[in-house]
């Protein structure tokens, strides 16, 4: 899952990044409201966490711009501008929730994992595909009840192939669900985490097909009809 977090405090947003990525997200940051929306323009995110007194151009323009364009990615303000007016105006806006600052990390966990799930149209946060178990709020995988030992990579790309199961996803959408940009990115990291996937998925039936020259897809075992598809 990828969160945009657009804050211009370095401090508050460090901090913010690394609690966020502890849990498991790519996170890239922003300090800049022309550069946050220029990110938005080009780039796919499963969330924007967004601060309004941001230099460039003012957090309540990003957000417009973003709605002008018709991008329905989830949006959490986060302010020191607590008036209810204020609230009414962004939410009028396009912003789907509002958190004032300071904020308690576990307040803001819990409103993105919320948001997250509600703009991948997941009101369940468990996934069940035969044999496997998923916990997407939660961020843990079973194996007929046995909990499975996964890196946070590893984990994010089981999350992301399970939310899209019989889809056929390329390296390069992997590459953008795994990474933040400052990561070095190359197409044989996706195949090793998709290659230890396999090792631990595949004697429980749980099956990665690669389809050549287009990507991978993670093949809905027949026995698991309320899977997410």
């Amino acid at each position: 899952m990828r969160i945009l977090l657009v804050e211009d405090d370095v401090l508050l947003a460090d901090g913010l990044a690394r609690a966020l990525r502890q849990s498991g997200y790519v996170v890239e940051t922003a300090a800049d409201g022309k550069v946050a929306d220029h990110w938005l323009a080009d780039g796919s995110f499963d969330l924007v966490v967004l601060d309004l007194g941001l230099p460039g151009l003012d957090g309540s323009e990003v957000l417009a711009r973003l709605r002008g364009r018709r991008q329905k990615v989830p949006v959490l303000v986060m302010s020191a501008r607590e008036a209810l007016e204020e609230r009414v105006r962004l939410l009028d806006l396009g912003a789907d929730d509002f958190l004032v600052k300071p904020v308690a990390l576990a307040e803001l966990e819990a409103r993105v994992r919320a948001l997250i799930r509600r703009g991948q149209g997941i009101v369940d946060s468990t996934i069940h595909l035969g044999r496997l178990t998923l916990d997407t709020a939660g961020k843990r995988a079973w194996l007929d009840g046995a909990a499975l030992d996964l890196t946070a990579r590893e984990w994010a790309a089981l999350e992301f192939l399970a939310q899209r199961v019989n889809r056929i996803v390329n390296k390069d959408q992997i590459m953008q669900a795994l990474y933040s940009w400052e990561d070095e990115i190359t197409p044989n990291a996706v195949e090793k985490f998709i290659s230890r996937l396999r090792s631990k998925l595949e004697p429980a039936g749980i099956v990665i097909r690669t389809v050549r020259g287009l990507g991978y897809y993670l093949e809905k075992p027949p026995e698991s009809p309320d899977a997410v598809v």
